[in-house]
């Protein structure tokens, strides 16, 4: 993989960063049924961006393709494979453990991509000590000691909006490097801590915004 001029520590724009994970899951489905090669204006026309425009994404972290033949499926898979980080398992925590939290906890597509929910807690006595997500559901309480005797990658905040922060400053405090955040709250953060914000309402607004202007 050749890099074109891309200086090390230059931010790949964000539009770029979202459909990363758009061509690494058609080109799994196109993997598993067993297409061979596609080229960029066949790739287009599937995810409805631009020949040039997937070309250009790609352009970000290599050469990629050959002229005439378009990509192998299997090579380029790979290669957003390990663009995306893929080619290694990732430790998380889940604190939430109501309604949001266990859809979470139980969607296996996590753990076969090499996301694996380690440890589960909440504050509902009710709650604590039973199983989810193959985990005991512990006190919260107990998060502190766990973040100091565990290695974690990735917090993931499912709950309500009013405990969305204190449980963020205890993942930054026990040093976790990433939260993915469900709790309906802008997180303040250390500019070193990565947060991906998931605000299920912001997206339905989106939606309802886009019907209403068509129509």
């Amino acid at each position: 993989m050749t890099l074109r001029g891309r200086r090390k520590g230059e931010a790949v724009p964000q539009g770029v960063v979202v459909r990363l994970p758009i061509y690494f899951r058609y080109l799994t489905e196109l993997e598993s049924a067993g297409v061979e090669r596609i080229s960029s204006a066949q790739l287009g026309e599937a995810l409805d961006f631009t020949a040039a425009q997937i070309r250009s994404d790609l352009s970000y972290f290599g050469s990629f393709g050959q002229q005439g033949y378009g990509y192998n499926v299997s090579e380029l898979l790979h290669q957003v494979k390990q663009i995306l980080g893929l080619q290694r398992v990732y430790s998380m925590v889940l604190v939430g453990a109501g309604n949001l939290g266990k859809a979470i906890g139980s969607y296996e597509g996590f753990r076969k991509r090499g996301f694996d929910i380690k440890a589960v807690f909440d504050i509902d006595p009710h709650l604590i000590g039973n199983h989810h997500a193959g985990c005991v559901i512990r006190s919260l309480d107990e998060l502190p000691k766990y973040l100091e005797e565990n290695q974690v990658d990735i917090g993931i905040i499912a709950t309500p909006k009013e405990a969305g922060q204190s449980i963020c400053d205890l993942f930054v405090q026990g040093g976790v490097p990433s939260i993915w955040n469900f709790s309906p709250t802008h997180l303040n953060t250390p500019d070193e801590v990565i947060v991906e914000d998931m605000h299920l309402t912001d997206s339905l607004l989106r939606l309802a915004f886009r019907m209403n202007e068509r129509g």
